[in-house]
């Protein structure tokens, strides 16, 4: 199983985090159910601030290689364990450099952490990197273009823009993105979660192969075909749409009008510490709510084989692999 859409410091399993704190010198004097609480939004999540705090501890701890290293590691010992076969994991790099580590320096750590990963264990992983909406950070954000250029193909697989879509419209970024897509770097760009369909549709102006959450697609027909035509991915997470209010109630949670538009949906978790879920119950939680048949829900899951940044001979492995042990792993 995969999953497309998965942050770093949003899925730190709390068991490790003391241990962080530890490397990173930190002092922490909370009781594991106060940890939980720092780490996981409460099933009574009101809006996205409420959600964004709960990545404040995580990223106080990945400011050093050692503990860069060890979440990646970490996190690929946990989607091991649950079952998955591949993940591509994302992190802003210019979001750990509190300790003055350099945009390289926090890759190469993660990097090391990712190869250890897929020596130890039986799912393998790839690693995009996120530039940041902001108002002055374009030095930054080419920064982490740069440095995807220089590890393509070496554990980085493509670029991300993450952030307060609503405060920092998609089209700030233009230079960036295309800049991004001169270097032949895949583009990813959150949109269509915190903004309508227009941040969508300059995402894919940017050159796009994938939307992060696109839920607002819903609301433009005309948009719909196009990412149709595009052939373009939607990378959906249930959870925490809802938990951040993107979506107010589950009934209106658009999969469903996306699948009978022949959109290329795939189910992802976002974070699967701060959502409290993972990847099977996320398939569990939209089988249930929409009554989705099982050959629907493995449509789902080789669309995310078809959306992955891996060659197409893995790719047709994979989509073997899967629609063998898929009701196995479900239930």
């Amino acid at each position: 199983m995969i999953d497309l859409h998965l942050h770093l410091d949003g899925s730190l399993d709390p068991k490790n985090v003391p241990m962080m704190a530890q490397m990173s010198g930190i002092e922490l004097n909370y009781s594991d159910k106060e940890l939980k609480k720092m780490l996981m939004v409460e099933p009574d999540c009101t809006n996205l601030g409420e959600y964004l705090k709960k990545f404040d501890l995580p990223l106080k701890l990945l400011q050093t290689q050692e503990c860069i290293e060890y979440a990646v590691y970490e996190l690929m010992r946990v989607l091991d364990l649950q079952g998955l076969c591949y993940a591509e994991i994302r992190f802003a790099p210019q979001l750990h450099k509190q300790r003055n580590l350099s945009q390289e320096e926090v890759v190469q750590a993660a990097i090391s952490g990712l190869n250890k990963g897929i020596k130890d264990f039986s799912m393998s992983a790839n690693l995009i990197l996120c530039c940041m909406r902001g108002d002055e950070n374009v030095h930054e954000n080419m920064e982490t273009i740069n440095v995807a250029e220089k590890y393509l193909g070496k554990g980085i697989c493509a670029v991300d823009l993450a952030g307060n879509e609503a405060a920092y419209p998609t089209k700030q970024f233009e230079e960036v993105f295309l800049a991004a897509g001169r270097k032949g770097i895949p583009v990813i760009i959150h949109a269509g979660e915190a903004a309508g369909p227009e941040s969508i549709r300059q995402a894919l102006e940017f050159g796009a192969v994938r939307i992060g959450h696109g839920i607002h697609a819903v609301d433009d027909a005309d948009l719909m075909r196009v990412l149709k035509e595009r052939n373009i991915y939607l990378e959906m997470c249930y959870s925490s749409n809802l938990q951040t209010k993107t979506v107010n109630r589950a009934e209106d949670y658009p999969i469903v009008a996306f699948l009978k538009n022949n959109l290329g949906v795939t189910l992802n978790t976002d974070n699967i510490t701060v959502s409290n879920t993972t990847l099977k119950n996320e398939y569990r939680l939209v089988q249930k709510q929409f009554s989705l048949d099982e050959n629907l829900l493995l449509k789902i899951v080789l669309n995310s084989v078809q959306a992955s940044f891996l060659p197409a001979d893995r790719k047709e492995h994979l989509k073997c692999r899967i629609t063998r042990e898929f009701s196995g792993w479900l239930h």
